[in-house]
């Protein structure tokens, strides 16, 4: 680089140590603020024991110094990118560095970051802190880590306009080596002066002695011109200059030795005898000479027939060789022929091969495909006949049970309008637990049992044809999880059921009346009965049942929070064909609570027991979320979507199952689908489900049990809550775990 193009560059200047963060500073420095031909200044500081009496060996501190600057020269070199080392050595790193790079008029500083693992020769200080504090302000100062700038100090006015080291950098064309200035304040090494300041001058990019051409040794010695060679044989693994300095000099004198005898064919005689004695003597005595010249003569002649004889013999076998390996040629070049038809021949039989075995498979198959078309044949066969001959006995059956149903009586218990105005004390307003749409609910006892008694209201709609219809089907069926039907009055309107002692589901899930929460094990368990008791209502012989108003509400939980459907007072018998086919049976007007209500019925009145299906998803999601139902699929869905399940769930259960309930919500998701045709079957898909989730929760309630009282959390304490919520004596049971307002919806609208 010329001194007209170093001036348009500005003075860059990498402050290096043995650690990761000067190599990172390095590459960062010639990767964005160096250009290919520029000069960079490396700085490598000494640090000088502060004790009086230490004493550094300075011969084994400039061979270290030289030996850390390898590395970072051939990368400069790499990267076409002159390098100036610069070795200073004073008691404080940091000084030393902002002293150079005041007095140089440096420009741009980089430095490593301190290493965070603990090694590394500024972790201590904090040296490239103190240096981008106190660096002057003409200079900008980079702190690279992990190859990126961390921090960066810019420079607030311009470097000064005259920098001796600048013209330096500019002057100098040859690289030499700089020793050290023990004496000197700052302990800088250099020859060139900077006034105060020496500096090691730049060094040539690394070669090897072996790779240069041979040189004749004169003017300099070869201790000289080994002083030339680069830095690089100082590493270890590599021969001293002492070793191949002696290995030279001993071929040398190798070479001189064996010159002087070759040049000196006359062996001395004696001791003392030399090469002008011996010629004297065989002047004087010529008779000998000449025989002995005649004899040297006969041996010459001999000696020549001889190599004749022996090129001769050369040729021949040169030639015997160039046949034989001619030949040997050949025998190759035939060899590989024969190699390649053998490959082409085998590789031919194994493609026929395949081609025979592809159509031996092909054959197979169809003579397979053939067996396998009149085996679905007659199974086809087989089930059209079965198929006929279960549809005549389903229409037997049914005319059986039609027949039966028009010859018999509706059997329940009939209570006189007198036993019900003494169990309710004339329906006295202290014995009434609520009330609806169908008229009030009174809690009492008859027989010595708890009931309840559902009045029907005279000018309530509808409402005597419901009470006619929940009498017909609920004392005509048995079922644990149906609400029990223990007697009517007809005259008056009045329905008797067993007493339910947690009352609805609807005010346990939003704890009405500050009812404890129910554990995710009960509702696991309820979901389980819930759907068998549905299910019990499809299958009903000769015509299936539809519900067509299920919800929380008419769900009761007796003591032992047992689950039963109650208000079957809406529910309608649809065909068999409707329960077990797509088409649905057309009702004139819909019924039911809106946000249950199946969305097709609503819109078309076609009714099928995939409608009740609907609205058993939306009591899932209720279950395991204790949220109202308006809206309640999209909040789940978008929550799943999200990866945020676990904030709908029921806050008041701290130990949720995440991944059953999960499943749980995913197959309500299922089941509340609005088309009818994408929900899932209730027998061969939801139940099984759910009948696994109850089996996990009652493994879990059981395995709780098991370490006893001591071990058990609040959640499944030993107490059982039907203990709690036990009528005392005078007062009713039921008032003291569910309100007045919502006791309405347990035995009816």
């Amino acid at each position: 680089m010329s001194p007209t193009e170093g001036a348009t560059f500005p003075l860059v200047a990498v402050a290096i140590d043995k650690d990761k963060g000067s190599q990172n500073a390095l590459k960062w420095a010639l990767d964005n603020i160096v250009d290919r031909g520029q000069t960079i200044t490396l700085i490598h500081v000494n640090t000088k024991h502060p004790a009086p009496g230490h004493q550094e060996d300075p011969t084994f501190a400039g061979s270290h110094s030289k030996d850390l600057f390898v590395p970072f020269r051939c990368f400069c070199t790499r990267k076409n990118v002159q390098c100036k080392d610069i070795i200073l050595e004073d008691t404080e790193i940091a000084k030393a560095i902002i002293e150079f790079v005041s007095h140089a008029a440096i420009e741009k500083l980089v430095v490593g970051a301190p290493s965070k693992s603990g090694f590394g020769r500024f972790r201590t200080t904090d040296v490239s802190t103190s240096i981008s504090k106190g660096a002057p302000d003409f200079c900008t100062v980079y702190i690279i880590s992990k190859g990126k700038v961390s921090s960066m100090r810019n420079a607030v006015r311009a470097a000064p306009a005259v920098s001796p080291f600048r013209a330096q950098i500019q002057n100098q064309t040859s690289i030499r080596s700089e020793h050290v200035d023990p004496h000197h304040p700052h302990g800088v090494r250099g020859e060139a002066a900077l006034e105060n300041w020496n500096v090691q001058s730049e060094r040539e990019p690394i070669r090897s002695p072996f790779t240069r051409g041979t040189r004749v040794l004169t003017g300099k010695s070869y201790t000289e011109s080994i002083g030339d060679s680069d830095i690089s044989f100082v590493s270890g693994g590599r021969p001293s200059i002492n070793r191949i300095f002696n290995q030279r000099s001993s071929n040398m004198s190798d070479g001189l030795d064996s010159s002087f005898e070759m040049q000196s064919p006359h062996k001395s005689v004696g001791g003392g005898f030399s090469c002008g004695t011996a010629f004297s003597s065989m002047s004087q005595d010529s008779t000998p000479s000449s025989l002995t010249m005649e004899d040297v003569e006969a041996e010459m002649k001999r000696l020549r027939l001889e190599l004749k004889q022996t090129m001769d013999m050369y040729s021949t076998a040169c030639k015997e060789a160039l046949t034989a390996k001619q030949k040997a040629k050949e025998l190759h070049h035939w060899k590989m022929e024969e190699e390649r038809r053998l490959e082409e021949a085998h590789m031919a039989e194994e493609a026929a091969l395949a081609l025979a075995e592809k159509e031996k498979a092909r054959c197979k198959a169809a003579i397979e495909a053939a067996e396998a078309s009149k085996r679905i044949a007659k199974l086809e066969a087989h089930k059209r006949i079965n198929a006929e001959m279960k549809a005549l006995k389903e229409a037997e059956e049914k005319k059986r049970a039609l027949d039966a149903l028009a010859h018999t009586d509706v059997r329940y218990r009939k209570y006189t309008i007198e036993e019900i105005e003494v169990a309710t004390e004339y329906f006295s307003e202290k014995r009434k637990i609520g009330e609806g749409g169908y008229g009030p609910v009174y809690k009492c006892y008859l027989e010595h049992t708890p009931v309840a008694i559902k009045v029907l209201r005279p000018d309530a709609a509808q409402g005597r044809s419901q009470f006619q219809q929940e009498v017909e089907i609920l004392s005509c069926m048995r079922h644990p999880n149906m609400v029990l039907l223990l007697g009517a009055c007809p005259e008056y309107g009045c329905l008797v059921y067993e007493y339910m002692a947690n009352g609805s589901l609807e005010d346990r899930l939003f704890q009405q009346g500050n009812t404890p929460p129910i554990p995710w094990q009960h509702r696991f368990r309820i979901a389980a009965e819930i759907g068998t008791g549905l299910l019990f209502l499809h299958q009903t012989k000769p015509e299936p049942l539809v519900h067509r108003d299920l919800k929380p509400a008419n769900i009761l939980l007796d003591r032992n929070y047992v689950s039963k459907i109650s208000d079957v007072g809406l529910a309608r018998l649809v065909p068999p064909s409707v329960a077990e086919n797509v088409t649905q049976y057309r009702m004139t007007s819909t019924a039911g609570t809106f946000c249950y209500i199946d969305p097709e019925y609503q819109q078309s009145g076609m009714l099928g027991v995939k409608s009740d299906i609907y609205s058993l998803g939306i009591v899932l999601l209720q279950l395991i979320t204790a949220r109202p139902p308006m809206g309640l699929t999209h909040h789940v869905e978008h929550a799943i979507e999200k990866g945020t399940f676990t904030e709908v769930l029921d806050p008041s259960v701290i130990d949720w199952p995440v991944e059953e309930a999960l499943s749980l919500a995913n197959i309500a998701l299922n089941c509340a689908e609005l088309r009818r045709k994408d929900r899932p079957d209730l027998a061969t898909i939801v139940l099984p489900e759910l009948e696994r989730l109850r089996n996990l929760a009652e493994e879990n309630m059981q395995h709780c049990a098991s370490f006893g009282s001591s071990h058990t959390s609040p959640i499944h304490s030993q107490v059982s809550f039907p203990d709690v919520l036990s009528p005392l004596p005078g007062q009713s049971g039921y008032e003291s775990s569910i309100t007045r307002s919502s006791a309405s919806s347990m035995y009816g609208r």
